[in-house]
């Protein structure tokens, strides 16, 4: 007969697991893997097209491919026509009690007419005032040496000329009178100097007929209103002669200057090329430049004491503003006309006279050689009227 303890074998039986515990705890598991795989590794950035994609990059990290775009534009385009026409300027100059010689300082100039062997080139009369020597620089790298044919302080504008056989190619001029706000500018030259030549600068046409006031002889007094173009394309010290060009990549204007204060910024100034024109064609021809004049020496009246004003010009007290002739030059428009000495000029062609800088504008930009012009006067505290014929001289 067998023997069995039956409290033990109660006991195994209830510790025994049965064949369908294993299988519900296994479904269990395979759910709560399935849970951690769907919604615990994701948070931790895993999914397994990621890293099929790490792992080709991986294989293909050591192959490298180099892709060359040809990216042309019409910005590309305007400063491939007109960058080899502009040119870096060396102002070269001698020792002397106030100097001491050698380079003082580079500018940029635009490359215009070739004609007998020799290239013209038109930049700022400030970049080779003082100059003994001139170098130029073409694009290319290449130095030659040139000479001024002649400039003009007032519109601070020059014309030199070098042997041409170097030179490829010569600029287009625009028409600045058909300029728009708003179009694009490209501003070409050396800023800084040589090691920065040939730099590009695009912005737009800021405003036009901008009048800027020039003290030409820094003593305080304003000698000249010029009329320029404004641009916010970066102008910089080196810029000065070089090429303001549209996207035509015609010359539009030649840089002149910028407003350099600390709360300024992107206001570059450039001549318009319809006002640089006469001025290179009469420097060409004449070495400087053939400007109506009258003939007289004058005084700006805000210089002139009250005293003087009552008792020497008897000028009524309203008038505050003009010019008091101080000579008059024997057989000159003014003395043909009967212009005197304390004759004090206020009106030119109904165009009011306030200063020595209205006096030039009016003269030089609205009138030509052999027009007539009406200058209002006082002569001992009375108002008349001269008719000048204006006749030319160089300047």
């Amino acid at each position: 007969m067998g023997y069995y303890d039956q409290d033990y074998y109660d006991d195994s039986r209830r510790r025994r697991p049965k064949k369908s515990g294993y299988f519900w705890a296994g479904l269990a598991g395979v759910i709560i893997g399935a849970l951690l795989v769907a919604f615990i590794l994701p948070a931790f950035g895993y999914n397994k097209q990621v890293g099929n994609v790490a792992n080709t990059q991986k294989k293909q990290s050591s192959i490298q491919q180099n892709v060359a775009l040809n990216v042309s534009s019409s910005v590309t385009k305007a400063f491939d026509k007109a960058a080899d026409a502009v040119v870096g300027i060396t102002n070269i100059q001698e020792a002397s009690l106030f100097n001491q010689g050698g380079e003082a300082g580079t500018g940029s100039g635009v490359v215009y007419k070739i004609a007998d062997g020799r290239a013209y080139i038109v930049t700022n009369h400030h970049v080779i005032e003082g100059a003994t020597k001139l170098e130029v620089s073409l694009a290319d790298g290449t130095k030659v040496p040139a000479k001024v044919l002649g400039s003009d302080v007032w519109t601070d504008l020059a014309v030199i000329s070098m042997d041409s056989s170097k030179v490829k190619t010569t600029a287009e001029f625009g028409n600045s009178d058909t300029l728009k706000p708003g179009e694009p500018a490209i501003a070409i030259g050396n800023p800084l100097g040589l090691q920065f030549s040939g730099s590009v600068t695009e912005g737009i046409i800021s405003g036009l007929n901008r009048t800027i006031e020039i003290d030409i002889n820094n003593d305080g007094i304003v000698d000249w209103n010029s009329e320029v173009i404004q641009t916010d394309a970066a102008i910089n010290p080196g810029n000065s002669g070089g090429a303001l060009v549209n996207i035509k990549g015609q010359v539009i204007g030649i840089n002149s200057m910028k407003i350099a204060e600390q709360e300024v910024e992107g206001i570059g100034l450039a001549i318009p090329i319809n006002s640089v024109i006469p001025i290179i064609e009469d420097i060409e021809q004449f070495g400087k430049v053939k400007r109506p004049y009258l003939g007289v020496s004058l005084v700006p009246i805000a210089e002139i004491t009250q005293y003087h004003r009552e008792n020497t010009f008897h000028l009524p007290t309203s008038v505050k503003e003009g010019v008091a002739v101080a000579e008059v030059e024997p057989a000159s428009p003014a003395d043909k006309a009967g212009m005197k000495p304390y004759d004090v000029i206020v009106e030119m062609d109904g165009e009011k006279i306030v200063d020595m800088a209205s006096f030039r504008t009016h003269l030089y930009e609205s009138k030509k050689i052999g027009d007539r012009l009406k200058v209002k006067i006082y002569r001992n505290g009375k108002a008349m009227e001269l008719e000048v014929t204006l006749q030319g001289g160089t300047f």
